[in-house]
C-alpha cells in the first residue's frame, strides 16, 4: 500500500525508484530476520486419538515455549484424560491446562465457557457443537466459532492468557467458570469486573498446592452468581463459593464482545495479580497479545531455519518443533523485583530460584533433553540444579514429575540428564551431590511408583539382574539400570570421583546377564538363574515394559559393541536389525491380557516388529552405524520420518509423550540423533532438508547442508565438516556448538565405502 502511494506522488521517477527499492529491501531484511514460521504449525497435530489407538494423544495447546500454563478447548468430560479428541463435535469449555499425558490426566484446571440464551452450567448441557472448518489452531492463537454463533479466541502468555468471547446479537450472554473436579474457591467482584479464586485438583498433589487465578474483564457484569455441580444448583447474585465441583457465572449485556485477561500463580493471589499486570498489562486488546506471542514463537522456531523440502515437510518439522518446546514446563514465577521463585510441589514450601516440571524422564531422556541441551543450554543448566533442589525437598530425584514426583515407568534417568549436561559442558550443579543422590536412588526403593528408587535393587546388586517373575518388567529394568549406572560411572570418571566410579563400573555391563545366547534375545530370568519358560519374542509384557523382546533387544545404549559381540558379530547383528523390519507385525498380548494401544499402533504402521509409537526401540534404526552399514540407518530413518509423521490430526504413530516423539523427528530431520545420552555424540542419520541453519545460544550458527537432497536421495555419498572430509557416523556436541558447516552430497544409492572403519563408529564401552 505504501509503495502504491509513493508511485502516485509528484516526484521524479528516479527518486520514486530509489525509495521503492529501499522499502522493498528493508521488507526483505525484516522477513529474513523474522520469518513467519508459526504459519507452518498445526497444534491439532496428533489430536485424533482415543484409548484404543493414539495418533499423538495431544491437544491443541495454546502456549508460549515452556510456559507455566497452557490453554486448550475441551471436548472431554471433566477429569477425562482425553481432554480434546478430533472426532468429537462439541466443546464444553476452554481450559487452563498442564496435562502432559492422557494417561495421567491433568491438575490445577479450571475452564471458561460462553453460553447464550438461557443460563446452563452443567458441562454436558452447556456443550456446544462446532466444526473444524471454523477452528484456527496455532501456537499463538486459537479460535473457534461454535455452531450457536459464539466465537472464542485465545492468545497466551507464559502464565496466563488473553481471551475474547463474541456473543450473537440479541441473546443473553453468559460466561460460566467451572472449578473442575476438585476443590475450588471463587469470588466475583462486579465493581472491578473481576473474578478471583483458586483450584485444587489432580492426582497426588501436596495439600497446599493451589492455582490462584485472577480474571479481569473489559465489560461490566449485569448479573452474576455461583453454582454447585451437585444437583446443578445455581445461587443467583452470590459472589463467593468454595467446595468440590463448584463454579460461578457472570452475565454481560446481550450480544457483547468481551475480553478477559487471565493469570495464575501457585504462590499466592497477590502473585497472580502481579503476573497479570506484568504479562498482560501492556496489551490493549487480544491482537496485541497474539502479535507478541507470534513474535516469541517465530524467534523460537527460527532458531532452526530449514530450507528445501516440501511445504508438508516444513509443516511437520515446525509442528514437531513446537511440541518439543512445551515440556518440561516452567514452575517458577517472578516476584516484584523480577527474581525467580516457586512453590515446590515436592515439599509444599516457597523457595528462591527455578523449578521445572511435567515430564517423564523414561520418555524424554532419549531425545527431548538432548535437543534442549543443544538449543537452550542456559535453561538446561537451570533445570539440572532444579532437579537436585527437588531431591533435597522430597528425598528423591525426580523421574516422572506431574507436578511433584509420581515415580511412573522404570529406570532412574535423572542421572542420564545430569551426566549428559556435564559431558556437554553445562556445569551448573555439584557433581558429587548428583552422584550421592543417584547412589541413594540406586540402593533403595521410594514410596511412589517403580521409577522412584529401584524395584529389585538388592537382587540387582547381588545377582547382576532383576529377577522375573519376582519383579514385573524385570528384564527391562535391568537394561535401564545398567545404562543409568553407566551414566553414574561416566559422571564420576569425568569429575575424578573414584569412589562412585568403582561402585557404578561393576554394574554398567549387567545387560549381559539377561542375554540368552541360545535365542540371542534378552529374556526374563528367575532368581535361581533359570530362563523364563515358553519364550516367544513377540509376546508383550512379563519381563518387558510396553513391548516385547524384539523391542528391548537394543536397550544397551552404552555398549552396542558389547551387544554385537553377544549376538555373534556384526553380520548376525545386522541380520537381526533387518529382521525387525521384515518380521510379521504380529503380537501376543502376554501379561497384558488384552491388546493395548501400543500393540495396535505397531500393527498400524506396518513396519514389522518396529514399534516407533513407543520409546524403547526409537533409537534402533541408528544402530547400523555401529556395525559397518550406516547406509541402512540412512534409509530406515528417512522411511520412518516420511511414513509415520505428518502435521495433521493423525500426525504421530503413537503417544507423543512430552516432546520425546517430536524431538526424535526434529533431531532426525537435522540428520542426527542421541543414541547414548551421557556421551558427547549425536549419531548420523539422513537429513530431511537441503539446508538447516541452527542459531545457537552462544551466537554462533551451525549449518547442515544436504546437497541434491530429494525423497529418493536418502543416502550420504560424501561429507565435509568445515571444508574437511568427514567420514564419521557421529558428530560431537562441541563440533556443533563451535559453529560451522556440515555438508553432505546425497544420492539414491548407498555409498558402501563411507563410514565403515572402526574410527568412524560411534561411542561404545567395549572395543570391537
Amino acid at each position: 500500500m505504501v509503495i502504491k502511494q509513493i508511485l502516485t506522488l509528484h516526484l521524479p521517477m528516479k527518486i520514486k525508484i530509489v525509495i521503492t527499492t529501499f522499502l522493498l529491501c528493508t521488507r526483505a531484511i525484516v522477513f529474513a530476520q523474522s520469518p513467519d514460521l508459526v504459519k507452518y504449525v498445526n497444534t491439532l497435530q496428533g489430536t485424533n486419538s482415543k484409548f484404543e489407538l493414539t495418533r499423538g494423544n495431544t491437544y491443541p495447546t495454546t502456549a508460549l515455549p515452556f510456559g507455566m500454563h497452557t490453554w486448550t478447548p475441551q471436548t472431554g468430560k471433566n477429569g477425562d484424560g482425553w481432554k480434546y479428541q478430533y472426532e468429537k463435535d462439541s466443546i464444553r469449555g476452554f481450559q487452563q491446562a498442564h496435562q502432559c499425558s492422557s494417561w495421567s490426566n491433568d491438575y490445577c484446571v479450571f475452564s471458561l465457557m460462553p453460553v447464550s440464551g438461557n443460563l446452563v452450567v452443567n458441562e454436558d448441557e452447556r456443550a456446544a457443537k462446532f466444526s473444524h472448518a471454523n477452528e484456527v489452531a496455532k501456537p499463538n492463537y486459537y479460535s473457534v466459532k461454535l455452531n450457536n454463533g459464539i466465537s472464542t479466541e485465545i492468545s497466551p502468555t507464559e502464565r496466563g492468557a488473553h481471551l475474547r468471547f463474541t456473543f450473537p446479537k440479541g441473546k443473553n450472554s453468559y460466561l460460566v467458570l467451572d472449578g473442575y473436579t476438585g476443590v475450588a474457591q471463587v469470588t466475583i467482584i462486579p465493581a472491578e469486573r473481576k473474578i478471583t479464586g483458586y483450584v485444587h485438583n489432580g492426582r497426588g498433589l501436596t495439600d497446599s498446592l493451589k492455582s490462584y487465578f485472577e480474571i479481569v474483564f473489559d465489560k461490566p457484569f449485569i448479573s452474576w452468581g455461583t453454582w454447585k455441580n451437585s444437583g446443578n444448583k445455581v445461587m443467583v447474585s452470590t459472589q463467593n463459593i468454595m467446595g468440590r465441583k463448584v463454579g460461578a457465572y457472570i452475565q454481560f449485556k446481550a450480544g457483547e464482545k468481551v475480553q478477559a485477561r487471565v493469570a495464575s500463580s501457585y504462590i499466592s493471589p497477590e502473585q497472580a495479580s502481579l503476573t497479570l499486570k506484568k504479562e498482560l498489562g501492556s496489551f490493549k486488546n487480544l491482537e496485541d497479545t497474539k502479535a507478541a506471542a507470534a513474535k516469541v514463537w517465530n524467534t523460537h522456531l527460527g532458531r532452526i531455519l530449514v530450507e528445501g523440502g516440501t511445504e508438508q515437510n516444513k509443516a511437520t518439522f515446525y509442528s514437531c518443533f513446537f511440541r518439543a518446546s512445551l515440556f518440561s514446563r516452567q514452575f517458577f514465577e517472578y516476584d516484584a523485583n523480577g527474581q525467580p521463585y516457586y512453590y515446590s510441589p515436592y515439599d509444599g514450601q516457597v523457595h528462591k530460584g527455578y523449578m521445572y516440571t511435567d515430564t517423564g524422564f523414561w520418555d524424554t531422556f532419549r531425545a527431548q533433553f538432548p535437543l534442549n541441551v543443544l538449543m537452550y543450554p542456559k535453561m538446561h543448566g537451570q533445570y539440572m540444579q532444579a532437579m537436585l533442589d527437588a531431591q533435597q525437598q522430597c528425598g528423591w530425584l525426580p523421574s516422572w514429575s506431574f507436578p511433584g514426583e509420581g515415580g511412573s515407568m522404570i529406570g532412574n534417568h535423572a542421572i542420564s540428564l545430569l551426566t549428559d549436561a556435564w559431558v556437554k559442558g553445562v556445569r551448573t550443579f555439584d557433581p558429587e551431590q548428583a552422584l550421592k543422590a543417584y547412589l541413594h536412588e540406586a540402593t533403595d526403593k521410594g514410596p511412589w511408583g517403580p521409577a522412584n528408587g529401584r524395584h529389585g535393587w538388592k537382587e540387582y546388586y547381588q545377582l547382576g539382574y532383576v529377577p522375573y517373575p519376582q519383579y514385573p518388567e524385570a528384564t527391562a529394568k535391568t537394561l535401564e539400570y545398567a545404562y543409568d549406572d553407566f551414566c553414574g560411572y561416566q559422571l564420576a570418571k569425568l569429575t575424578g570421583n573414584t569412589f562412585y566410579q568403582k561402585i557404578f563400573e561393576r554394574q554398567m555391563y549387567n545387560y549381559r546377564n539377561v542375554f540368552d545366547p541360545s535365542s540371542r534375545f534378552m529374556r526374563g530370568r528367575d532368581k535361581s538363574g533359570q530362563w523364563s519358560p515358553n519364550f516367544d519374542p513377540i509376546e508383550w509384557g512379563g519381563p518387558f515394559t510396553e513391548g516385547n523382546a524384539w523391542h528391548w533387544q537394543w536397550s544397551v545404549f552404552q555398549d552396542i559393541n558389547g551387544l554385537i559381540g553377544l549376538m555373534g558379530g556384526e553380520k548376525a547383528f545386522v541380520t537381526r536389525l533387518d529382521s525387525v523390519f521384515s518380521s510379521p507385525n504380529t503380537y501376543k498380548v502376554g501379561t497384558y491380557g488384552r491388546p493395548i494401544h501400543e500393540m495396535t499402533e505397531m500393527v498400524m504402521i506396518n513396519m514389522g516388529q518396529y514399534a516407533h509409537g513407543n520409546q524403547p526401540i526409537q533409537h534402533m534404526p541408528y544402530l547400523y552405524n555401529y556395525a559397518g552399514q550406516p547406509w541402512k540407518s540412512q534409509y530406515h530413518v528417512r522411511e520412518v520420518m516420511s511414513k509415520l509423521y505428518n502435521a495433521t490430526e493423525n500426525g504421530y504413530p503413537g503417544d507423543e509423550d512430552q516432546g520425546q516423539t517430536s524431538s526424535w523427528y526434529v533431531l532426525s530431520a537435522l540428520g542426527i540423533y542421541s543414541v547414548c545420552p551421557g556421551t558427547d555424540q549425536y549419531v548420523i542419520g539422513s537429513p530431511m532438508f537441503t539446508k538447516a541453519t541452527i542459531s545457537l545460544e552462544n551466537g554462533k550458527k551451525f549449518i547442515i547442508e544436504a546437497k541434491n537432497n530429494r525423497r529418493e536421495n536418502v543416502y550420504i555419498q560424501s561429507g565435509k565438516l568445515n571444508g574437511s572430509t568427514y567420514q564419521h557416523n557421529y558428530i560431537t556436541y562441541a563440533d556443533i556448538m563451535n559453529g560451522g558447516t556440515l555438508s553432505y552430497e546425497m544420492g539414491s544409492k548407498p555409498n558402501e565405502n563411507r563410514g565403515i572403519t572402526q574410527e568412524d563408529r560411534p561411542f561404545s564401552l567395549s572395543k570391537p
